[in-house]
């Protein structure tokens, strides 16, 4: 099975309780990627999401900029490996 691009992102700042997670679904449905954002117990928000390069990154930069002043830091990896996502959901 070919490998696909993914990232998994963990955004610190005034991010739950402000509709985070569903203006990244809104976005997400802008972009060909596959994947799922939720909370966090200690108050952060994991996204993780799967897509071409271009697609992907370019999804990122997107919640980035729509939620820019909830975002007060971010940690990314990004990798490649098998699908694991069909669609992109809340969790």
């Amino acid at each position: 099975m070919p490998e696909i691009p993914n990232a998994k992102v963990t955004y610190h700042g005034h991010v739950q309780g402000v509709g985070f997670r569903y203006a990244v679904l809104e976005v997400a449905r802008e972009f060909e990627v596959s994947g799922y954002v939720q909370n966090l117990a200690d108050g952060r928000v994991l996204l993780e999401a799967e897509g071409e390069v271009s697609q992907l990154r370019a999804f990122l930069a997107a919640v980035e900029e729509k939620m820019e002043g909830y975002i007060r830091s971010a940690d990314r990896t990004e990798g490649a490996g098998p699908p694991r996502h069909q669609g992109f959901v809340i969790r």
